[in-house]
């Protein structure tokens, strides 16, 4: 129950599910001439800030820069590679495909070549009443890296977890059982700041492999020297910058609910 509600409930908080909230109340008081104008010039507000580039990579980079790559990783026993990076075989895919985040699996590859660890521990399992019998987000990612020269025998599979928690829970039982104390960490820049706080709680010595980086130092930059028209472009709304902002929202939150649960 915990993971469904922890997968609807948020829904209400982030931008468009909040804007769509108030204005449905605000429906419900039409005849409240100013409070039904309050409601709707608060959604308005909400979706614009929300869909604002200034305001998305501003927000992004708190949790994004929190966890920079260093010049060189040591080399250590395991690389702990979450999912989220791929989307399992069903029709009319013709194999796995790597989604958005798909750099985690790629940059795991670098690091297994770069001979960082010899083992690949890839953590993901199934929502079945979200994602129904497609495979697990650790077979996936298995499938993808034996593809691309990755030996079978260097992946171990964590297919049990269905959030974050459990990722950094069930992964550390297998670390502890091999005996492996100290990992690099490989999931999403604005992702790493809960992960590490998960792993570290369960025991695990962290080095943080951050990829998936929405804002650069270079795209920072030109936010405030671009010209004109790169910052009137960035002014007005935009879906990528939406997804950007309630990404991170997701991430406050979670955060915030882990740490009231004890988990963190």
């Amino acid at each position: 129950m915990f993971v469904f509600l922890s997968k609807l409930l948020p829904l209400f908080v982030y931008p468009v599910g909040l804007a769509c909230l108030l204005l449905a109340v605000s429906l419900i008081f039409n005849r409240h001439r100013r409070l039904r104008n309050a409601l709707v010039a608060i959604s308005l507000a909400i979706l614009y800030l929300a869909s604002n580039r200034w305001v998305a990579y501003h927000l992004a980079q708190t949790l994004e820069w929190q966890y920079l790559p260093p010049q060189e990783f040591p080399s250590v026993e395991a690389v702990v590679v979450l999912g989220g990076g791929t989307e399992s075989r069903q029709y009319p895919r013709p194999a796995v495909e790597v989604n958005a985040a798909g750099d985690r699996v790629l940059y795991a590859a670098q690091l297994y070549r770069e001979g960082k660890a010899p083992v690949l521990l890839l953590s993901g399992g199934t929502i079945t009443w979200q994602d129904g019998g497609s495979g697990t987000p650790a077979e996936d990612m298995a499938s993808i890296l034996t593809a691309i020269g990755i030996p079978e025998s260097a992946l171990w599979l964590q297919n049990r977890s269905q959030n974050t928690h459990e990722d950094a829970v069930y992964s550390a039982e297998m670390l502890k059982t091999a005996g492996i104390q100290k990992v690099l960490l490989v999931t999403s820049a604005a992702h790493m700041p809960r992960s590490v706080a998960l792993f570290e709680h369960e025991g695990i010595e962290v080095v943080p492999a951050p990829v998936d980086f929405t804002v650069t130092r270079e795209g920072m930059s030109n936010l405030a020297s671009a010209g004109w028209q790169s910052t009137l472009i960035s002014f007005l709304p935009n879906t990528s910058s939406l997804g950007l902002t309630t990404n991170v929202i997701k991430e406050y939150l979670g955060i915030w609910m882990y740490r009231l649960r004890g988990w963190l």
